[in-house]
């Protein structure tokens, strides 16, 4: 039997985005406002064998490194993933996504009469009640949330 190797380049700049749960790194694009019409190179694997999780995905964005808005973003749908930032080939930065304990302004309550859905300028602020699997509460109404509820807002 052949077998084949898959090889993925190194990028020269920007961010790959590591260990995320296998079957999200679509996700983690939606997230990231990635449309696939911008003017720069994305690679995405899926499904990739993984000694510490059995299975993950990895996204690779070339001319593009994160901020620490769209890190804590990422924690929503891949809370174990690994973030690098590379210049000249090398990795130059770490940054580690942790969720934090409170969310705010970031995803909506699904609850439609809760004050911050309403014409008041009040930003969304929820606590997490759950890491895996995720469970966010409002604060505003003790609306919960959980991962789905979120994927269908981004």
């Amino acid at each position: 039997m052949c077998e084949v190797n898959l090889r993925v380049l190194k990028i020269k700049d920007g961010t790959v985005i590591d260990h995320v749960n296998g079957g999200y790194a679509l996700d983690v694009i939606k997230i990231l406002g990635i449309t696939g019409k911008e003017k720069r190179v994305i690679t995405i694997a899926i499904n990739v064998s993984s000694k510490q999780f059995g299975i993950k995905d990895i996204v690779k964005i070339e001319g593009r490194a994160l901020n620490s808005d769209e890190v804590n973003k990422i924690a929503l749908v891949a809370p174990h993933a690994s973030i690098n930032i590379i210049r000249n080939y090398a990795v130059a930065e770490k940054l580690a996504v942790k969720l934090p304990q409170t969310i705010t302004g970031i995803v909506k309550c699904v609850n439609p009469v809760c004050i911050t859905n309403s014409d008041e300028p009040i930003s969304s602020n929820f606590s997490v009640e759950s890491v895996e699997p995720l469970i966010l509460k409002c604060h505003y109404c003790g609306c919960v949330l959980e991962k789905s509820d979120l994927l269908a807002q981004m």
